[in-house]
């Protein structure tokens, strides 16, 4: 009997053991794709839309702004696409960067295809991504009113999650 209850203890540990290094893995992986996005003032945002208007993220927007890149050949992306349509409809500051999607044009076929509403700047090329140090997507910034960045994350955020980080950031403002 001693025997068997020293075996189970044994096996706990080592399904806590593996439990911990899955963990610390997938903490890693978080910490290294968030490695080169940048933290402090925002970096300059400007461009045509997909509608055709010019843009410029303001200095100091006075309000939080919610920044979301993004790509059309993303999984992730497509399934945070209602919740950014739907943040976008009650902050329209809100700005969305689709990166390395291809041309004007393809991403607006893909955005009238989706039925998307709401802000988009094509990087085609990467440019603005790599000032922003954008290197996986979905990535999500909240810029708060001050201009700086309150917040960064890679990875798909629910809608819950963007909401409360702008709000927080309204506050910090």
């Amino acid at each position: 009997m001693f025997k068997n209850k020293t075996s189970r203890s044994k096996f706990r540990l080592k399904r806590v053991l593996v439990l911990l290094s899955f963990l610390i893995l997938i903490a890693g992986i978080y910490i290294w794709q968030l490695r080169n996005m940048n933290s402090n003032v925002a970096p300059p945002l400007h461009g045509v839309l997909l509608s055709g208007k010019p843009y410029a993220l303001p200095v100091k927007p006075g309000e939080p702004v919610l920044v979301n890149f993004w790509a059309t050949w993303c999984q992730p992306c497509l399934a945070e696409q209602g919740s950014i349509a739907a943040i976008a409809q009650d902050h329209p500051n809100t700005i969305t960067v689709v990166m390395r999607s291809g041309s004007d044009a393809g991403v607006a076929g893909y955005v009238a295809e989706q039925n998307l509403h709401f802000a988009v700047l094509n990087d085609a090329d990467g440019h603005i991504s790599s000032a922003w140090g954008v290197r996986a997507v979905p990535a999500s910034f909240v810029i708060g009113p001050e201009g700086q960045i309150r917040s960064a994350e890679v990875g798909y955020q629910s809608e819950f999650e963007l909401r409360f980080r702008l709000w927080l950031a309204g506050l910090m403002g």
